[in-house]
């Protein structure tokens, strides 16, 4: 019975797409295509859709099949919801049904990017009742998309998994934050082998904060208690313990019978690190490598996995000291932080023509406005709420002036603390660190990923979740790492090139990711053919590297707290 159920869902879903890819077609059939550069724009845009209209033929069938054989291999994909990894244990779903579901998850925000980015173009040409009846288009798609999303959202809520990725990503965070603090406080700091990490880089403080990160990842990937040396820090003299509590409770000295600069010897007690764009020979570990131990059931639990093996060195760096978190608690009271609320960093100043573009607040309030109407699919909404993160001061009366149905919580103290001529003081440090906790604390975050204090309340917001990795809208860039590994998709459809500026690919090709269009199109290089060009975001699959890590097989959870966690 239960099996049914399932294939009714999952025919419905089948239907569903079919559906809106037939009122699609049909309403963009109706508008006038005589002109060139419009039938051009339809043509392709149809030539999209009935690919898609086929793709969900297949399905369709599958769907049949299942239905008429419910013995059938259990390799099929749509029966990968009754498999049990090996690697998730006796209750988790397969990696495949995960990979799947989010796979259905991203497509269908391919789709709408695409969709979208055509017929804006559409309006931007023409006129009169044409651009009514194509906006109106927009509005019907906009609706299909939404609740499309929010079918495949509630399948997480209901395919008996939820408390599974619950506890797995409770236990996965409790191991890594037990083997960094079994890693930083060794028994004897005298004889440990350390990793001398200096906090003087020259630049901000999310940039900081990712120094820090990419010290401790090397840390923890050979084995050696990291020692952060802080003193005179640019941010406060005092140096990180003025705010956080010190990486380690018994080893804060550098001290050592023999010392060297990295790489250095095995039997080197201490090494120092440069920053990350000049150390050579560049270690294979560095971010966006997972350790070889954790990459198979975080490739299950989460859909960016990096995202959230970056958040659990945040995690266990950014606990703050009792004075840090009496002001987070007032603050919180100050501004009546409180929930729906969505996290909106809008960064200008020095980065604006230099690494990031000028995006207005409307572009911003777009992507705001969607997420609240998706949310009232389900949710009844009597507030809807901005938490506002700006160093642009004007912008939060601009935010109230322009749109009073939303409540713009935040500080306009904090923004003017963000300029460069104040940008380094104690009111600055203190205002940076609220931002960032209260950005990473809401339910959707829109803001740009070039700038790294988004990418850190990202990475936060990841540890606070089993899987964040939809709860965001960037306006630029794709994530990274300041100094990564390259990123890698994997093609798992052909595609044939349809201009100059698109580049083929053969299903297994491997993809060095140079950034999403956010219009269904990537742009990047094929490593087999070495093209460089866009392709169709919904023909590739993220593919994950490892690396060799230190595995601490002494450190592992006792069955107390494995039990204390389910409980």
């Amino acid at each position: 019975m239960r099996q049914q159920g399932w294939l009714r869902i999952l025919a419905f879903l089948a239907f569903s797409w079919v559906a809106f890819l037939l009122v699609t077609v049909k309403l963009v059939r109706q508008q006038d295509s005589n002109d060139g550069d419009s039938s051009q724009r339809l043509a392709r845009a149809l030539r999209e859709l009935d690919k898609l209209h086929r793709s969900n033929a297949e399905l369709n069938a599958l769907v049949l099949d299942l239905n008429y054989n419910p013995r059938i291999d259990n390799k099929k994909i749509l029966l990968s919801y009754f498999q049990n990894s090996k690697q998730s244990g006796p209750n988790g779903p397969s990696e495949e049904y995960e990979l799947t579901r989010r796979r259905i998850f991203s497509n269908t925000k391919e789709l709408w990017y695409y969709v979208n980015s055509e017929l804006q173009s559409l309006v931007k040409e023409d006129d009169g009742d044409r651009v009514e009846h194509i906006s109106k288009i927009k509005n019907i798609i906009g609706e299909h998309y939404r609740s499309l999303l929010k079918d495949v959202s509630s399948l997480a809520d209901v395919d008996g998994h939820a408390v599974w990725r619950q506890q797995e990503s409770e236990n996965l965070s409790n191991l890594v934050q037990k083997r960094l603090k079994h890693l930083q406080n060794p028994s004897d700091c005298s004889k440990a082998r350390k990793l001398v990490c200096d906090l003087n880089k020259g630049c901000g403080y999310g940039c900081q904060l990712h120094h820090v990160v990419y010290c401790f990842i090397v840390a923890y990937a050979t084995e050696r208690t990291l020692i952060l040396r802080s003193k005179g820090w640019r941010y406060s003299r005092g140096g990180w313990q003025d705010v956080f509590l010190p990486l380690s409770d018994t080893c804060l000295l550098p001290n050592g019978e023999t010392t060297n600069r990295w790489p250095g010897h095995q039997n080197t007690q201490v090494i120092t690190l440069p920053i990350i764009d000049s150390i050579n020979p560049r270690p294979p570990f560095l971010p966006l490598a997972l350790p070889e131990d954790l990459a198979p059931r975080l490739n299950v639990l989460h859909g960016d996995p990096v995202v959230w093996w970056i958040g659990q060195f945040l995690k266990y760096m950014l606990r703050p000291q009792p004075a840090t978190s009496v002001k987070l608690d007032e603050y919180a009271k100050k501004v009546k932080f409180q929930k729906p609320i969505v996290g909106v960093h809008i960064r200008r100043t020095d980065k604006v023509g230099t690494e990031a573009a000028f995006h207005k607040l409307d572009e911003y309030m777009v992507h705001v406005k969607q997420y609240y109407k998706y949310k009232e699919l389900t949710d009844k909404v009597d507030k809807k709420r901005v938490y506002l993160a700006t160093d642009e001061p004007k912008l939060f009366s601009e935010a109230k002036r322009k749109y009073p149905d939303y409540e713009i919580v935040g500080d306009e103290d904090i923004s003017k603390t963000a300029s460069i001529s104040k940008r380094y003081s104690d009111q600055s440090l203190s205002g940076i660190i609220t931002d960032i906790h209260f950005l990473s604390l809401s339910d959707y975050l829109v803001c740009t990923f070039s700038s790294q204090v988004c990418r850190v309340a990202y990475e936060i917001m990841n540890s606070l979740h089993p899987d964040a990795s939809t709860l965001y809208t960037s306006l630029d860039d794709i994530y990274y790492y300041g100094g990564q590994k390259r990123r890698l998709h994997v093609a798992v459809l052909p595609h044939k090139s349809n201009g100059p500026h698109e580049m083929n690919l053969l299903v297994g090709d491997e993809i060095a990711v140079a950034g999403n269009h956010w219009d269904g199109y990537s742009k990047g290089t094929n490593l087999r053919t070495k093209e460089s060009g866009l392709y169709p975001t919904f023909k590739v699959s993220p593919k994950i590297e490892t690396a060799l890590f230190a595995s601490y097989p002494d450190v592992t959870l006792s069955t107390n707290e494995l039990h204390e966690r389910k409980r």
